[in-house]
């Protein structure tokens, strides 16, 4: 719902671009989102500036009297960025010369409707309220209001391919709808989308992922052929039919996953050793992001291992051909190395949980080698699995084993956070030991030993730096 919401000029940094402006005798409109989110009542962190002329030079005079940090965008159509950090909360601030002659011209360039809006700086004073310096034409108002996602014209996506991908974005954090006529040009133009820099499409595709409704809207671009602009490799997993344990194919199944997954992250809500865990930011994006990447293409390997086993489908080492695909994925979008670690982890040993569900009780040295081999990906790889297992109800599937699978994977997700709040166990001996006291030569034998005495270890069948070196010497044979 649109209010008449007090403007929050008071913020220290808008009058010093009021005053910077004033000097330079030019014209600056706070535009777009912004606004948008303003007038909606939401959070706003990002500000976005129109500017009469040489905005690029207000944005380094604007940068040197905050001592934020300047950022060159685009030299031609001058536009710049300038990044300031408070604690943990950065804001970006970013100034574009008009793109026509006049703010009603700008306007009319821009993406959508609902975000052809403009506030005029010195039409504001403290406490001024934002509808009185409102500038907008009757659509934006009209869209606004009733949460319509409509590009300005015909041109908008061809302007700037990136709003194909934006409109859904859009959509998902706001929940707006949008509206035929635009969902049909963005259908009829998706190919432009390959000629978007991979860093400005990932971060809009995080802003889906960062969303609850993630999968719903990922599904929505499925539809109209635009998810394979973005990845183009997920079209391998289209039409592949699976085994008797799947109710759609491996495609469908994939975002039916990402939607189950959007569920699972709601249940634990109010655990907050999960929260925390989720809330973790790898290159810029939040761990639970990430995961919901990663549930897209867990399967992503099972096309290239499909084979015919008298009456049914096999993928045998899906998980691995599936890691490599993921990570060439992840080199696609730009991802930082962290978070492709990450994604190929979970990809890799997704079957895992499962293997351990298929037990009354799993063992203690399975656990040990499924947190051995997860890291700081088992609890990420846990919740991924009971998403897959819910998105997974064909004919073989019953209830009995979902809810066993579900309890296992719960406890070992509690089991994960007391380990993590456990002191560090101190390795008992050292590939250095090796070489002194047992006068081996460095060789792939030393991983083998160092394993296998860290399993004892953590089982408390080693105890002692005597017993270690026993079974060492054991294991080399000398």
């Amino acid at each position: 719902m649109v209010t008449n919401m007090s403007f929050p000029i008071q913020h220290p940094y808008l009058k010093t671009i009021q005053s910077l402006a004033a000097k330079k005798k030019v014209a600056v409109y706070l535009v777009g989102g912004f606004v948008r989110d303003c007038l909606l009542n939401r959070p706003c962190m990002d500000f976005d500036f129109a500017v009469e002329r040489d905005a690029i030079k207000l944005a380094r005079q604007f940068s040197k009297a905050i001592k934020g940090a300047f950022v060159l965008l685009d030299e031609e159509h001058g536009c710049a960025r300038v990044v300031k950090k408070h604690g943990e909360t950065i804001q970006t601030f970013d100034f574009a010369d008009f793109r026509a002659k006049t703010l009603k011209g700008d306007l009319a360039h821009r993406d959508f409707t609902a975000n052809a809006l403009a506030v005029d700086l010195k039409m504001l004073s403290a406490g001024s309220e934002m509808e009185r310096a409102l500038i907008a034409a009757p659509a934006a108002r009209r869209d606004l209001w009733s949460k319509t996602i409509r590009m300005t014209s015909a041109k908008a996506f061809k302007e700037d391919p990136l709003r194909l991908l934006r409109a859904f974005s859009v959509r998902a954090q706001l929940d707006f709808k949008i509206e035929p006529q635009t969902l049909a040009r963005i259908k009829k133009d998706k190919n432009l989308l390959r000629h978007v820099s991979a860093e400005r499409i990932r971060e809009e595709l995080f802003k889906i992922l960062a969303t609850e409704q993630a999968g719903q809207i990922l599904s929505e671009m499925d539809k109209i052929k635009l998810l394979e602009e973005v990845i183009p490799q997920v079209t391998v997993m289209y039409n592949v039919t699976q085994g008797g344990y799947h109710h759609l194919n491996v495609w469908k199944h994939s975002l039916e996953a990402v939607t189950q997954l959007d569920g699972v992250f709601k249940e634990f809500q109010n655990d907050a050793p999960v929260q925390a865990y989720l809330d973790e930011e790898f290159g810029g994006h939040k761990r639970y992001a990430i995961i919901k990447l990663a549930m897209l293409l867990h399967d992503i390997g099972k096309p290239q291992t499909r084979k015919k086993e008298k009456d049914r489908f096999s993928f045998h080492g899906h998980e691995h051909v599936g890691r490599d695909i993921s990570r060439n994925v992840a080199k696609l979008l730009k991802l930082s190395t962290s978070e492709r670690y990450m994604v190929e982890d979970m990809v890799r040993w997704h079957l895992r949980p499962g293997y351990l569900g298929d037990f009354k009780v799993p063992s203690e040295r399975a656990v040990f080698r499924y947190f051995r081999d997860a890291k700081d990906e088992a609890a990420s790889i846990l919740l991924l699995s009971i998403a897959d297992q819910r998105a997974t109800r064909g004919p073989l599937s019953t209830t009995e084993d979902l809810h066993h699978h579900v309890k296992t994977c719960k406890m070992l997700i509690e089991k994960f956070f007391e380990k993590k709040s456990e002191k560090p166990v101190v390795r008992l001996i050292t590939g250095h030991d090796l070489i002194k006291k047992l006068k081996l030569k460095p060789s792939p034998l030393f991983a083998q030993i160092l394993r296998e005495v860290e399993e004892k270890q953590a089982l408390g069948k080693v105890t002692n730096r005597a017993e270690a070196l026993a079974l060492a010497k054991k294991i080399a044979k000398v």
